[in-house]
């Protein structure tokens, strides 16, 4: 493996009933609350009234900024950090998904800030500090809620792109399953996919001896594949929620990285389309990455049998490594679609019409990925294998 340095800051507090923990958590911060969420989820749900009634009996001052957007805007950002300057913000708090929370980590450290929020974006700029945040997260999916990242959409240039910082990573992270209770039957399908993903980009990586890692890696994508079709079908089931929500956040909080360096992609193609295109993030992951995949066979095709044989199933005897390969890449896709994720970018009405955009898009930087680099062709290939 990879020589490797890691540290995750993040106080996790997790189970029924844990909002109860909040005061304790505000202890410190001073008295000035941002609350940062979407659309009328929480408000629905009871979650909103829950946590102003908290912050109202412990003497904060709150203000808040609401409608992030599924793919959260750089402006919505400038509006956040604006209110956090002129009111002298102490703390931020994000209730809601991962949107939410890309969506405050850009906040935190554009309230500290002088310059354009999309600066530090696109790393023309870096964050020397930021304001500190907290959550309480809503939907199991992206894992923001206990790593470093955010992603963040320029609406007017039609860019997305990924980014992060020792500043990036919440004081505290308040998980309840009860409130990923009310989520809808098409983002948790999306939530699945997006957690799953997240493990594949660290699963295809630059590293040998990589025996550990692989085996929790394949551990939480098999639990993921046992408890998701169940969930779909049973959405007010506290259990699988409770599963789901811990494989989200155990997908993408760095534990599962160490030691290797993953590829990512598949995730830079995915925020070309949905900066042209502004679909769920998610849907365009389902399109995507068996086609990445597929590609990406004759690279390592032991690395694929391995995925193939111990989370999908196939059987190996008879069978060559790339036959292996992919007979589980169908599987994925089998198993994808059995949930009702999309299939194709047409699912979309996405159509080749933009194809060099793409392309342009997410090649800005030059030739990506951690296991394959892969050049303007080759993501060519990749999009149009998924219309």
């Amino acid at each position: 493996m990879n020589d490797f340095v890691f540290q995750n800051p993040v106080k996790l507090i997790f189970g029924k009933g844990q909002l109860q923990e909040l005061p304790k958590e505000l202890v410190g911060y001073g008295k000035k609350v941002l609350v940062v969420y979407g659309g009328g989820s929480i408000k629905r749900s009871g979650l909103y009234d829950e946590v102003m009634t908290i912050l109202n009996d412990n003497g904060i001052e709150v203000h808040e900024l609401s409608g992030v957007e599924p793919n959260p805007r750089v402006s919505t950002a400038r509006r956040g950090a604006t209110i956090c300057k002129e009111n002298g913000i102490d703390l931020i708090l994000a209730v809601g998904g991962g949107s939410v929370i890309d969506c405050t980590k850009l906040i935190a450290s554009a309230a500290k800030y002088d310059g354009d929020a999309w600066d530090l974006v696109t790393r023309k700029a870096f964050a020397s500090e930021a304001l500190p945040f907290g959550t309480v997260l809503t939907l199991a999916a992206t894992g923001s809620e206990m790593n470093a990242g955010s992603v963040i959409t320029n609406e007017e240039t039609e860019e997305k792109y990924g980014w992060g910082g020792p500043l990036n990573y919440p004081k505290f992270s308040i998980l309840d399953p009860t409130y990923t209770l009310t989520v809808p039957k098409d983002h948790t399908i999306y939530g699945i996919v997006d957690m799953m993903s997240h493990i594949f980009e660290q699963y295809f990586n630059d590293a040998t001896n990589t025996p550990v890692q692989d085996g929790m890696r394949e551990g939480v994508l098999r639990a993921i594949m046992e408890a998701g079709p169940k969930l779909v079908e049973d959405l007010d089931n506290y259990d699988l929620r409770e599963t789901i929500l811990f494989a989200g956040t155990m997908g993408l909080n760095g534990f599962l990285g160490m030691g290797s360096n993953g590829d990512w992609a598949t995730h830079g193609i995915e925020h070309a389309v949905s900066a042209v295109y502004d679909i769920p993030h998610a849907g365009g992951l389902a399109a995507l990455f068996p086609n990445w995949m597929r590609y990406n066979v004759h690279v390592n095709p032991a690395r694929f049998a391995k995925l193939a044989v111990n989370v999908f199933g196939v059987e190996s005897e008879g069978k060559t490594a790339e036959e292996i390969a992919f007979e589980g890449i169908d599987n994925l896709r089998s198993f994808w679609t059995s949930l009702g994720a999309p299939e194709t970018l047409a699912y979309y009405d996405i159509d080749d019409s933009k194809l060099e955009l793409m392309v342009e898009k997410a090649s800005v930087n030059g030739p990506f990925g951690g296991f394959n680099s892969l050049n303007k062709e080759a993501v060519l290939s990749i999009l149009k294998a998924s219309l």
